[in-house]
């Protein structure tokens, strides 16, 4: 792919990487995330422009406001730097196919979704619900390819992802009394099953699962978090998911080759 186009998806990512970052703040306030123009977090001044110039302007301003001086979180052109590499990878990878761009959507959808839960501890369910439905009806469609489902697929991995995760945290709560997973994460196991099939599920939950525990033992060890407060599960869902788009089916294969030399 021609270097002049892949300069053009990184740019287009950023761009989008922009729009998340409203995304990321003003839904779980429940705010417009059209209007009004964005604006600085502390003294609400309207941001130029020119300093809102993806990842680049966060840099010129040295990470603060033109107005107040007060900082502005590097979370913002993180947000940025990742929407935009995982733009141009995932074109880079899948090309620029319906199936490319439709799953730069869902990457988006799971970046957003990332940054609220870490902040929020929250999966909001107007991402949640309609990229389930959104990911069922792209499976009746015939211009999709794997990994995206067929709506086969789709439908066993919408129904075993919420379904499957919701008996688990019901029989959990049963068992020991508390919480063990939040009706997001049910949500976006479904949406996850609905888009990649039921296919990416065990690979996905299985991921998702030792990396929370590496995470969640480290956070306690490093900073003394008190192990009753609850970590968000949401973020490792989503990064297990992306992790299959790659080496899912390579893993898979390599099981079971394994499994067929034991018998």
């Amino acid at each position: 792919m021609p270097w002049d186009l892949l300069t053009l998806v990184f740019i287009i990512g950023l761009v989008w990487g922009s729009f998340l970052n409203v995304c990321i703040h003003r839904i779980p306030l429940e705010e417009n995330i059209v209007f009004p123009n964005s604006r600085c977090p502390a003294c609400k001044a309207a941001i130029r422009w020119h300093d809102n110039i993806p990842l680049f302007g966060w840099l010129l301003l040295g990470g603060r406001c033109r107005d107040c001086r007060g900082r502005i979180s590097p979370v913002y052109p993180a947000v940025e730097l990742i929407a935009a590499l995982l733009t141009l990878t995932t074109v880079l990878r899948f090309g620029l196919t319906p199936t490319g761009i439709a799953l730069v959507v869902l990457g988006y959808a799971l970046i957003v979704l990332t940054a609220i839960d870490f902040e929020h501890y929250i999966l909001p369910d107007v991402i949640t619900l309609p990229g389930i439905a959104i990911g069922l009806l792209l499976s009746f469609t015939p211009w999709f390819a794997p990994p995206m489902a067929s709506w086969q697929g789709a439908l066993w991995g919408a129904g075993a992802g919420g379904g499957g995760l919701w008996l688990f945290a019901w029989l959990f709560r049963k068992i020991s009394g508390k919480d063990g997973m939040g009706q997001g994460d049910i949500k976006l196991t479904a949406m996850l099953g609905a888009w990649l099939g039921w296919q990416a599920l065990p690979f996905t939950i299985f991921g998702s699962a030792v990396i929370g525990s590496v995470v969640g033992i480290g956070w306690i060890l490093t900073s003394g978090r008190d192990r009753s407060l609850p970590i968000p599960f949401g973020p490792y869902l989503a990064l297990a998911a992306w992790a299959y788009l790659y080496l899912g089916p390579a893993v898979y294969a390599w099981y079971l080759g394994r499994l067929a030399t034991s018998f």
